[in-house]
Formats: structure tokens, sequence, C-alpha cells
């Protein structure tokens, strides 16, 4: 039997996962990759590749890098390759009905998390923003709509204490790309059956913006620690210490939830253990922080330099 001609759209570092485990399977042949075009980065803006762009030159795959997917030229080349099926990860755009409808196997869809909630950008952050006990990855048909495909397979992982973003992207990456691979050769043989999504319990993640980092201390303790683990490493959690001529920026990296009382925003120890916070409810105990410009700390490097006593303010309160 041929292998089965596979096209791979993906752009973020998540989409490498799914793309690695495409080209390790004997039975998958990757004919093309699309991904975002190269973008400004860094102080001298140069141009630099995505992450699926830098894999597959690696692999000496094709690449395209349409501006918009639903460009005329790009249809033309993607139907020129003449893929079985395409498969897409992170890519970053909605596609058209004229390129959903190309391979005579559809397109599939590596979805980080357990759809028809979190449809949109920003799957993971928000089930840890949203204090969820468990997220996970979907493979689903693609359609016309924002992640509103036929389910095709779908497996759960729980979200533990010591989860941020960054460790379950990880995870979640590895979990959609070995669970693409397995859904694949299934769907092809029609072992798998297409099952729409529910209309209810769908939820949307719109896309994180700096400023979701900023810690309101008016909020329960448990949600500051939240969106802390939600946001690391990116846009990172943030506060403004209210010292010297203006405020202090300062970016925190991990905090826990612990007893106590206090105005919100107010400075209750600062010792070896962290700097305790007051809370709406409760405090929350900073562990590692960042001075802006400066290197990440643990509390005790950080107060071996900076002074800080009980009584000082966190803005945002």
């Amino acid at each position: 039997m041929a292998a089965l001609r596979i096209v791979f759209m993906g752009t973020a570092e998540l989409s490498c996962a799914s793309l690695r485990a495409l080209l390790a399977a004997p039975d998958f042949q990757i004919v093309g990759v699309v991904t975002q075009p190269d973008k400004p980065r860094g102080r001298n803006l140069k141009l630099q590749p995505s992450p699926v762009k830098e894999l597959a030159v690696g692999h000496g795959l094709p690449v395209l890098q349409p501006e918009r997917a639903r460009n005329e030229e790009f249809i033309q080349q993607l139907r020129a390759v003449g893929p079985d099926l395409i498969a897409v990860a992170a890519y970053g755009q909605i596609l058209p009905r004229s390129i959903l409808e190309l391979p005579r196997f559809g397109c599939l869809n590596v979805h980080t998390s357990l759809l028809p909630k979190y449809r949109g950008a920003a799957p993971i952050q928000w089930a840890i923003l949203n204090d969820e006990a468990e997220t996970g990855v979907t493979i689903m048909k693609m359609d016309a709509g924002l992640d509103t495909g036929d389910i095709l397979t779908q497996e759960r992982t729980a979200i533990s204490a010591e989860d941020t973003s960054e460790s379950l992207h990880n995870r979640l990456a590895d979990m959609g790309a070995s669970l693409l691979v397995r859904t694949i050769p299934d769907h092809v043989t029609g072992k798998v059956q297409p099952q729409p999504q529910a209309a209810e319990g769908a939820t949307y993640a719109p896309k994180i913006k700096k400023e979701d980092g900023r810690l309101d201390w008016k909020q329960p303790a448990r949600p500051l620690w939240n969106r802390v683990r939600a946001l690391t490493p990116w846009p990172g959690a943030f506060t403004y210490l209210q010292a010297g001529p203006r405020p202090t920026l300062l970016k925190i990296w991990r905090a826990e939830v612990v007893a106590g009382s206090g105005i919100p925003g107010e400075i209750l120890q600062a010792d070896n253990l962290g700097i305790m916070v007051g809370c709406g409810c409760d405090a929350l105990r900073i562990i590692e922080l960042q001075r802006e410009g400066g290197r990440r700390l643990k509390a005790s490097e950080f107060l071996a330099g900076h002074q800080m006593k009980p009584g000082q303010r966190f803005e945002g309160a």
C-alpha cells in the first residue's frame, strides 16, 4: 500500500511535535509543509522563520508560506501537491472551504483542549486560569468554523498544582502528536466515526494579551495563583511595588496560596520563605520573581539585594 500523502500545516512550537511524529511514521509521506510567513523579531527586527519552518527545512521538506490561506495562487499550489490528507496543528489561520475539501480524507486538526470547551487561540492558558481539574487534546475533522468540526478522538490529562502553561503545553504537544498518528489510519479506513460537537458546554479561549498578566490583589489568592501559572512563561504575571520616585515592575514566576489575611496588595511578611501578600481572600506567597531588567531569582535571593518589609504595598489593589 502506498504511503499516505500528507501536507502538514503549523507554525508554533507546539506544532513541531506533530510534524516530528508524522515524519517518524513509516506509512506517511510528508509532501509539503505550510507555515506562516517569517516575522520580524528581536531588537533588530530581523525576519525569523517559524519553529515549523526550521524543522521542515532541516528535513529537506518543501515549504509554502502564504500571507493568507485564502490566496488563490496558494490554493493552486496546494492542489498541485495532491495531498490525500492535510494535518493541522497551531497553524494560525482559518482555512477556507476550498482547502478543507481539497484532500480526499479531509483536514484533521490537533487542538489542545477537550472540545467543545476552549475553542480558540489560548486553550491551555484558559484551562489553568479557570481552575480546571483536567484538560486534554482533541483530533477533529475541520469544518469552516473556529474549532467546531466533528470530533474523531480525545485524550485527557489532569492539571496538577505544579503545572504552568509551559509544562502543560509540552505535555499536550506530545499527547496530540501521538494521538494524531494513531487516529489517521483509523480515520482513513473508517474505523473511527466523526462525532458532532455537543452544542452545550462550548466555550471560547481568546488570545492572551500582555495586560492579562497584571495581578489584581483584590481577587482571592487562588485565582491569582492560577494567573501566575497560566501566564508563565508569557506574558508573565506582574505587579508594581510602590517604592522610590516611580513604581518598580516585578514579574512573578512562582507563587503559592497560604493562609493569612491583610489589606489586598500589602506585604505581610518578607523572609526566606518568600514574600507574603494580602489578597481578597487568603494570601499569596511569592517564591520566585524578577525585577524589570534583572534576573529571575528566588525570593530569598531577591530580598538579599532588595529591601522589602511588611506594610509596603503593591499596586493593583
